[in-house]
């Protein structure tokens, strides 16, 4: 949008300085004249949420703009949206308000009574009023959610409607806010201005580097209600708390089957389609996921970072750990519903329940004899080994 085309000419008596609209991170709309002050740069704190399919972000947001634009309504609307950026909001509307006084000493103003804030028109007085009264008169007709301002149930019925006026012209994304195109559009860009001094990892939003720097700090904000565990993330408690809720809203169109994770859905329709996108440099073997081929590489590297507390034995896998750490403690998880026998692994009740169902599922290739247990077969299978020795 060309600034000086939409605000009077009047409004600015010298240029802007360029580095003020390099900074401007989130766009004010004005649906009235604004007030014919001269420009002087305030700094809001505010908070812009970034959304994409898989992360919900709240970045803090330095906005530069000149004071003398913005109307007081406007800064209404902006500490409906920011109420816990009220004060600063407040002190650099005062200060384009003072700047004013100064300029027009003859004009009226009108005071409000619960504080000393004056206004330059009666109906900002009565807009500024509904922050202490709480009046929200314009309602959302889709829910109970009320505001004070038509341009922020305007803003808000788009969540109803799934009106995403904004979108990409490098892709197909749209949004239907304005700021999270342009957070989107770094993408394209490339740009990642943000720094961690850990370890000098680079970012495209503020909000990201926050969250990365807690992997230095091991701060996990983000706790949950129902079990007292901490997150670093929050998209890692909204898939958490999904385990105490049952929801699995990622469902696979080829067997129905529900996940709680979209990526989990993703890598569970390779199984479907045979893709194998990830092969080893060692051998010819390929695997549905990154985690796997990291596993198989331990067998070629003989790595095996998961260390018994209790004894000296490692292993190359987590699980492998927990299988065995149940021989100290004697716990077994997985008992027979036929009988009272309990194991440590899932694998050996499997092979016990065939004892009571007679299915022998281990067949020999050579002679198709069957056995109820894979060792068993395994003892059998040498005898051919022999015979053709």
């Amino acid at each position: 949008m060309n600034r000086s085309s939409y605000y009077p000419q009047k409004v600015f008596q010298k240029p802007m300085d360029e580095n003020i609209e390099g900074k401007v991170k989130h766009e004010i709309d004005i649906y009235e004249q604004p007030l014919q002050t001269q420009d002087i740069d305030i700094i809001i704190k505010g908070e812009v949420i970034e959304t994409d399919e898989d992360r919900v972000q709240i970045q803090d947001v330095d906005m530069k703009v000149g004071a003398g634009m913005v109307k007081y309504e406007t800064m209404a609307e902006i500490m409906e949206l920011y109420p816990e950026k009220h004060q600063i909001i407040q002190k650099g509307y005062n200060s384009s308000l003072t700047c004013h006084s100064k300029t027009n000493p003859g004009e009226k103003q009108y005071l409000c009574s619960q504080f000393e804030k004056q206004s330059l028109h009666n109906n900002d007085l009565e807009v500024h009023k509904e922050s202490h009264t709480g009046g929200k008169s314009y309602q959302c007709s889709k829910c109970d959610k009320s505001f004070s301002h038509n341009s922020t149930l305007i803003r808000h019925q788009q969540t109803h409607t799934g009106e995403k006026p904004h979108q990409c012209t490098q892709c197909s994304k749209a949004f239907s806010q304005r700021n999270n195109l342009i957070s989107h559009q770094k993408v394209h860009t490339g740009e990642k201005p943000h720094q961690c001094s850990q370890c000098y990892k680079t970012f495209s939003h503020k909000s990201s580097l926050k969250s990365h720097q807690r992997i230095h700090t091991n701060e996990k904000p983000y706790q949950c209600s129902k079990c007292n565990k901490a997150f670093t993330y929050t998209n890692d408690l909204i898939i958490h708390m999904r385990k105490h809720t049952g929801e699995k809203p990622y469902q696979c169109s080829q067997c129905n089957k529900n996940f709680t994770q979209k990526q989990v859905l993703i890598i569970h329709q390779r199984i479907h389609t045979g893709e194998k996108p990830y092969q080893c440099r060692q051998c010819d073997k390929a695997f549905s996921h990154s985690s796997i081929l990291k596993i198989h590489m331990r067998t070629h590297t003989g790595e095996k970072p998961y260390q018994c507390s209790q004894c000296d034995k490692s292993f190359s896998q987590n699980s492998g750990l927990k299988i065995h750490l149940r021989r100290h403690t004697g716990e077994k998880p997985y008992k027979c519903s036929q009988c009272k026998k309990a194991f440590t692994e899932e694998r050996n009740l499997k092979s016990h329940l065939s004892t009571h169902t007679g299915e022998k599922q281990y067949q020999c290739s050579h002679c198709f004899k069957a056995f109820t247990r894979k060792s068993y077969l395994i003892c059998h299978q040498r005898k051919h080994n022999e015979e053709k020795v």
